[in-house]
């Protein structure tokens, strides 16, 4: 009887099934999360993916509120509400 190949298990796939764009800027935001001075952090591979998510959330939400006010012009006021 022949041997069954082994096969490699795929990863499990991500919670955002579209790859989205990313909107951060990866070494600044790195360079911003590690900090300076006495204490410095360690950065997550999947944390500027969170960060990414929650820049495309404020977006969205800027959208809303500014399509609510029958504008179309985003103003800073629609980003930080």
């Amino acid at each position: 009887m022949a041997k069954k190949k082994a096969t490699k298990k795929k990863a499990a796939p991500r919670k955002s099934a579209a790859k989205r764009e990313v909107l951060v800027v990866g070494s600044k935001t790195k360079a911003a999360l590690k900090g300076s001075g006495k204490t410095t952090f360690n950065v997550s591979s999947d944390a500027l993916e969170a960060l990414n998510d929650l820049m495309y959330q404020a977006v969205e939400q800027a959208q809303k509120r500014c399509a609510a006010n029958g504008r179309k012009t985003i103003r800073p006021y629609d980003i930080l509400a």
